[in-house]
């Protein structure tokens, strides 16, 4: 059996903030199953890695014995999280939410037991509350502590609109874990507001408070900026094999480590021996390696991981192109069809921004020669290789 301080020390691995650790103490001493509770509004369907820092502290408590509560926010993915938002979110339909809900539920089952993990829809509950509990829920919290929060607070200085709507969303949270008769809530930093709102509510039903453990947030490949699919900086859970260890490798060795520390499930003990094994003289890279491959194997499986690995040295030590590449048609118009419209509708990049982006980079290459023009055209009978950074590869013929 685990101690509370073999308990304590593998949840604060990684963790920004707990709040307060001393209640959690307690709350482990008593020696039941804890109900650790995370919420995921599905606002997009594909998850990257930088969602799965907190899935993974969900598996390490899960493997701790506590019960697993994956809140899948459908009711307030319908309002729009406004954590870290200049201007009000627009709104979800209940199709865009039921969809891809279906796809995080998918993508949480390859880290966490799905046997031990329960999925709960906060719309169960709020959805019964009615207009009269919603004004009740509301008189809970004041104006002026709402524009306590830092974004609030910016928007309203400047002038920017703040609907109502918006000042719902932390009470919502708040009330979820009320609903929810939470111990722990997980979250990432900018989180914390919404955290503490469910503490407050709590502690107004008469229950003990739920202790708030704050998760930070996973830098993207370029080791600056927040790991976010808008900026091209994200590896994907769904991203192919090669893709995704190529990805990996990308990153500096410097970042490997805040990667080690936030995603994989080796020991730190083991961490430490790599990086001495560093120190001693043996090749960043090759550790890299192993963390490309735990993250494949986790997504997809050991053969893939293996197989991608065997493609990445054969492709970017040997210089070969992959083996597969995919084939796209794509109708010229007006004489051809422009570079940035080429990598967008060949799934290179995610949209034209980003196609500009990578070419003033450098990234982008036709048939082997950089592309420095964001205004090329792919004359109407091309047949060419585009390449975006290392690993991203389509053949385009232009009808």
């Amino acid at each position: 059996m685990v101690s509370v301080e073999e308990s304590l020390e593998l949840i604060r691995r990684g963790a920004e903030e707990i709040l307060v650790e001393d209640s959690l103490r307690k709350k482990l001493e008593q020696g039941r199953p804890l109900r650790i509770k995370a919420g995921f509004d599905p606002t997009a369907p594909d998850l990257h890695l930088g969602h799965t820092v907190l899935i993974n502290k969900l598996r390490q408590f899960q493997e701790l014995g506590h019960e697993i509560h994956f809140l899948i926010g459908d009711f307030t993915g319908m309002i729009g999280d406004p954590t870290g938002k200049s201007q009000t979110r627009p709104t979800l339909t209940p199709e865009d939410v039921k969809r891809n809900a279906e796809t995080y539920k998918e993508q949480v089952f390859k880290i966490l037991d799905p046997e031990r993990t329960s999925v709960v829809f906060n719309s169960s509950w709020m959805s019964e509350l009615g207009a009269a509990g919603m004004i009740s829920l509301a008189s809970r919290h004041t104006v002026a502590r709402m524009l306590e929060r830092d974004d609030f607070s910016k928007r309203y200085k400047s002038g920017q609109p703040i609907a109502i709507h918006e000042f719902l969303y932390p009470l919502i949270q708040g009330w979820d874990s009320v609903a929810m008769q939470a111990d722990v809530e997980l979250g990432g930093t900018d989180q914390k507001f919404n955290l503490l709102m469910g503490r407050h509510l709590q502690e107004q039903e008469g229950m003990e408070p739920q202790v708030v453990l704050t998760m930070p947030i996973l830098e993207g490949l370029d080791g600056v900026q927040k790991m976010s699919k808008s900026l091209g900086n994200y590896i994907g859970v769904n991203d192919p094999p090669d893709e995704m260890f190529g990805k990996v490798m990308s990153i500096s060795d410097d970042l490997m480590w805040r990667y080690f520390e936030l995603l994989s499930f080796r020991p730190m003990s083991e961490i430490e021996g790599f990086r001495e094994r560093i120190l001693a003289g043996s090749n960043p890279r090759d550790i890299k390696f192993l963390l490309g491959e735990e993250l494949v194997e986790r997504f997809h499986s050991a053969a893939e991981a293996r197989k991608a690995r065997e493609n990445f040295i054969s492709r970017f030590q040997k210089g070969a192109m992959p083996e597969d590449i995919p084939e796209f048609e794509l109708q010229g118009e007006q004489g051809g069809v422009p570079i940035g419209y080429a990598l967008r509708d060949s799934g290179l990049v995610s949209g034209t921004g980003e196609a500009f982006r990578m070419i003033k980079q450098g990234a982008v290459r036709v048939d082997g020669e950089k592309v420095a023009d964001r205004n090329m055209l792919l004359p109407v009978g091309a047949d060419v290789v585009c390449q975006v950074g290392k690993r991203k590869f389509a053949r385009i013929r232009v009808l």
